[in-house]
């Protein structure tokens, strides 16, 4: 008899909590800047994080191998697929984006890559940073061949 009790009650709560739905649509603030200054100042050095944590370099004294080999430095790299991602959605703004659908899609891309790259920053692969590295190049590489960027 209890049971039913705390049932019957607990279903009146959420019966209550159903009936007021409050809708809050905010119009989205602007941009700090526009898409070369988002582009410079926030998807560039984070981009530069990731490849600069991959492959190897030559020098006089040998092969370096720069695979982060450290928490510290694999968190860098995840903090830099982060901003990645989230910069991704910030390129769809309607004050940043290019009414086309290529700049969707390499939108869509570089999210879905830096996505990848969150993943492997948390299993703190360097194979995999270096392959995935070598995507985001590609996808970075082919917007930047549609859409001219002022340097």
């Amino acid at each position: 008899m209890k049971r039913t009790s705390w049932t019957v009650a607990l279903l009146a709560l959420l019966g209550v909590g159903c009936e007021q739905t409050v809708e809050v649509h905010a119009p989205p603030l602007p941009p700090v800047g526009d898409t070369l200054h988002t582009m410079t100042w926030y998807l560039e050095p984070a981009a530069d994080t990731i490849w600069d944590s991959a492959g190897w370099v030559i020098t006089d004294e040998g092969e370096e191998d720069l695979s982060p080999t450290s928490d510290e430095a694999w968190a860098r790299v995840r903090h830099a697929a982060v901003v990645l991602a989230e910069g991704a959605n910030l390129l769809m703004h309607p004050d940043l984006s290019v009414d086309q659908a290529d700049w969707a899609e390499f939108s869509k891309a570089m999210s879905d890559v830096s996505l990848e790259l969150i993943d492997v920053a948390d299993n703190q692969d360097p194979a995999a940073l270096f392959e995935k590295g070598g995507h985001l190049y590609n996808v970075c590489k082919a917007c930047h061949q549609v859409f001219d960027r002022e340097e």
